[in-house]
């Protein structure tokens, strides 16, 4: 018996390198208590381990790998649940999936209806999550990536319209027979039997599915709102049968037409939150619907319309006016103004020539052109972005916890606080028992947990799709949260601040000719990839200095590079390598340092066997919104830092152009990362902003990493924020718009909270002993509905929001059009 209570897992190991690795591993495992047996297999990369789950979970078993410094290699799927109406459903098919064997991770998203699953394909299927939602009493639409979207807005539009016809049967009947009871009308018939003729089939046709969900909640041992709301509407419509026929109770407990009316009121805000949960999730669905569904390509001389998918890299693709470009890649013949707002939230159309990337989803203008297919199906930009911003909305950030643990104790509370409540006012205050029960029915009907579920989900949905939409790609709920605590901004200087293309402004020789230093240290720095050795080669090609070939090309990390042409030794640095190299620099060289330096520009010193024989100068261009960007960012009360490779005297020069006080100089690469942390111990909260592949180490170890201007390449690793575009004021507008998120998460839960808060204890009958104010069911029903469609409706307010940084811009971009306009052209 006790053999068949252990489980057996298969994980998937990467990052061994040879037979201990794997022992190492195996170690680890079998210290943990309530491991039998672990083996792992260094030739299969399996783990495979015989573990009590009463003891541990699958997810601490991998945490164990993952400390020992290995991987587990999991799949991810997102599933698209219907049928989901509060935060307890959530906790329904969380509790309900995470028992599953082979399920490390569930994140259920209510507003955009997704279930986020990280799981062990050797252990558990696709089919097996399937069961288990529908066993729970939830509809299962299928995968997100598979062909679901009809199958899904089908289902969403029937769900709507079976709500719709309820309400309307609910409301149709149960408002003549308020009207009849308060207005007490005398028929020639008893009242009560009439009422229960009339209401008894459409009671059972709008509460059944209510209490359809109610009996699922319960079988599956959890309690949800549909339980809390049917004990209302039952206890009301039961009493109202015993009032009937004189059973316990008398005639005056007629509730019929308040429990029908409170049935259509829940039925009411379920379809306001259903469709409003529909607009929640518009900024996803509007970019899968920028795929186009056919390509135009030539092969073999011919032209033919193939279905998306058939279209391969290489293709020769061709886009007319007014189509959308199908795939990604490169212009090979014709240019034409390509709209990329969708990707990249920039409003003016750019100029697409030979040579240049064009983007799937984006929109040819004017002119016909044709481009050769780089990337297609899951590795376009699009589909890249669809995938990050998907993941982001199923993203949790910490604050939602707070609501998760309330409404884990809800329910519980509210039907503790019922009970009490009729049992005080009944049998202590001595109370009628109509009045008694009164109470008890509002309280049930009033307590909403709705609100609570849908206050962080609903508002994270919207904020990070309408950042997709500004071409700002949050990648992670925590950041969010973090942005909010931001004290400090540290900037890469090259490419962030600086449009990362330096050129030559001055060359200073000592015994040589111009030319010919050119020509060696261009011959030199050709072996290099960096923005100044690139800076030197363009000058010896634009002044036709004929390169020669270079050997035993070395590099110093940070300080400079060495190689050897016609025997001679060429060093090229700066003064830190020409120190280590103990090479001599004469004082009129080192006034003519501190003058370029002073202006802002870069001096790089060439030696020529250990001989000191020129400076080179090179000035790096500001970016247009640098300046601004730095302005408004000192504006939000940030300390604003720029951290450089550069000597202090020329990162001064610099920061003094864009008003930055705090400098950090002749920083190394691979120490920019310490300096982060160093700002961290001093108990600064840091947002790293930076280029994604160079900076990778630094935006990691930021609390919030910014990668800058990826274009086409949105699946940094790195980076918490991802900008589509090269723009340093959109880092701004990320933090704004992170900003704002918060706010608005933050707004939402004080609402949620203040209005159970306020309203449970009104109907419970506090202020009745003082004022006389009681809260009659129906109100309570109101009341209900409003809660949850204030916080998605305070949610959906994001939609319209625009960061204060990108009005700056637009403003800027509307004067130039005037402009053009006024010298008319």
């Amino acid at each position: 018996m006790a053999e068949k209570s252990k489980k057996k897992a298969e994980l998937r190991i990467t990052g061994m390198h040879c037979a201990s690795c794997a022992l190492n591993i195996e170690k680890s495992l079998k210290n943990l208590e309530g491991v039998d047996e672990a083996q792992v297999n260094f030739g299969t990369e399996k783990a495979t381990v015989q573990y009590d789950p009463q003891k541990l979970k699958l997810s601490e078993l991998e945490n164990t790998v993952k400390t020992t410094g290995y991987g587990v290699l999991n799949e991810r799927v997102t599933i698209k649940v219907g049928g989901m109406t509060c935060a307890m459903c959530v906790k329904a098919i969380e509790d309900a999936l995470g028992k599953l064997d082979g399920i490390s991770s569930v994140n259920v998203n209510l507003s955009a209806e997704k279930t986020y699953v990280t799981y062990n394909p050797n252990m558990v299927s696709i089919e097996d999550m399937r069961g288990v939602i529908e066993d729970v009493g939830y509809q299962y639409l299928g995968v997100e990536g598979e062909d679901t979207e009809d199958l899904e807005e089908k289902a969403r539009i029937a769900d709507l319209k079976d709500k719709k016809n309820r309400i309307i049967v609910g409301f149709g009947v149960s408002l003549p027979l308020m009207v009849l009871m308060y207005l007490h009308i005398h028929l020639p018939f008893s009242m009560p039997y009439f009422m229960l003729t009339v209401s008894i089939i459409p009671f059972i046709y709008v509460s059944y599915p209510i209490f359809i969900a109610a009996y699922r909640s319960l079988k599956n041992r959890s309690l949800n709102m549909d339980v809390m709301y049917s004990m209302g509407i039952g206890v009301a419509y039961i009493s109202s049968i015993f009032g009937t026929f004189g059973i316990v109770l008398t005639e005056e407990f007629m509730f019929y037409e308040t429990a029908l009316m409170l049935a259509a009121f829940l039925t009411l805000g379920r379809y306001l939150e259903a469709r409003a949960k529909g607009r929640t999730s518009s900024a996803i669905k509007k970019l899968i619907g920028l795929q186009p569904k056919t390509a135009n390509v030539v092969r073999d001389k011919s032209e033919m319309k193939i279905p998306i998918e058939d279209v391969q890299i290489g293709d020769l693709v061709m886009v007319k006016p007014g189509e959308k470009i199908p795939v990604d890649g490169k212009v090979v013949e014709g240019e034409s103004y390509v709209d990329e707002s969708m990707i990249s939230g920039e409003p003016i159309p750019a100029l697409k020539k030979i040579g240049e990337n064009v983007v799937g989803g984006t929109f040819n203008k004017n002119s016909i052109i044709k481009f050769e297919a780089i990337k297609i199906g899951k590795d376009t930009v699009l589909f890249q972005i669809i995938q990050l911003v998907d993941a982001a909305q199923g993203s949790k950030p910490p604050v939602q916890r707070i609501a998760d643990k309330a409404v884990g104790y809800f329910i519980p509370t509210v039907l503790t606080i019922a009970i009490v409540s009729f049992i005080i006012w009944y049998l202590i205050l001595g109370s009628t028992l109509l009045f008694a029960l009164t109470v008890l029915i509002s309280i049930l009907v009033v307590a909403c947990p709705c609100a609570l579920g849908l206050a962080t989900p609903t508002a994270v949905t919207v904020g990070i799709g309408r950042g997709a939409e500004l071409g700002i790609l949050i990648k992670r709920g925590e950041a969010l949260e973090l942005s909010e605590k931001l004290t400090s901004v540290l900037f890469d200087k090259t490419g962030t601040l600086t449009k990362g293309k330096p050129e030559v402004t001055d060359i200073l020789t000592i015994g040589i000719d111009k030319k010919v230093l050119l020509k060696l240290a261009a011959s030199v720095e050709r072996n290099s990839q960096h923005p100044i050795a690139e800076a030197v080669v363009k000058k010896a090609q634009k002044e036709n200095v004929e390169l020669e070939e270079s050997k035993k090309f070395d590099t110093f990390g940070g300080k400079g590079v060495v190689a050897t042409i016609d025997n001679r030794e060429v060093l090229i640095g700066n003064r830190t390598l020409f120190r280590d190299k103990n090479i001599s620099i004469f004082k009129e060289t080192e006034k003519n340092i501190l003058r370029l330096e002073n202006e802002g520009k870069t001096a790089i010193l060439i030696a020529i066997d250990q001989e000191l024989s020129g400076i080179i100068a090179i000035a790096d261009t500001l970016k247009e919104t640098t300046k601004p960007a730095i302005e408004e960012l000192k504006k939000m009360k940030f300390k604003v830092v720029m951290i450089t490779g550069d000597n202090l005297r020329t990162a001064d020069a610099i920061a003094g152009q864009i008003g930055i006080e705090n400098v950090l100089a002749e920083v190394l690469p691979q120490d920019k990362s310490d300096e982060v942390k160093r700002l961290q111990k001093d108990g600064e909260v840091v947002a790293f902003v930076g280029d994604g592949i160079n900076d990778a180490p630094a935006l990691a170890q930021a609390d919030v990493g910014i990668a800058i201007g990826s274009g086409t390449d949105v699946a940094i690793e790195s980076g918490d924020i991802v900008l589509i575009k090269d723009d340093i004021m959109d880092s701004v507008a990320g933090v704004q718009l992170s900003r704002k998120v918060m706010a608005r998460i933050k707004l939402n839960l004080f609402w949620a909270f203040a209005y159970n808060t306020l309203l449970i204890p009104v109907a419970a009958g506090l202020l009745y002993p003082t004022f006389g104010v009681t809260f009659r069911p129906e109100y309570a029903g109101v009341a209900m509905v409003m809660s949850s469609v204030t916080v998605i409706s305070l949610s959906l307010m994001l939609k319209g929001y625009m960061p204060p940084a990108k009005k700056i811009k637009i403003l800027k971009i509307d004067k130039k059009i005037n402009e053009v306009k006024k010298n008319g052209y």
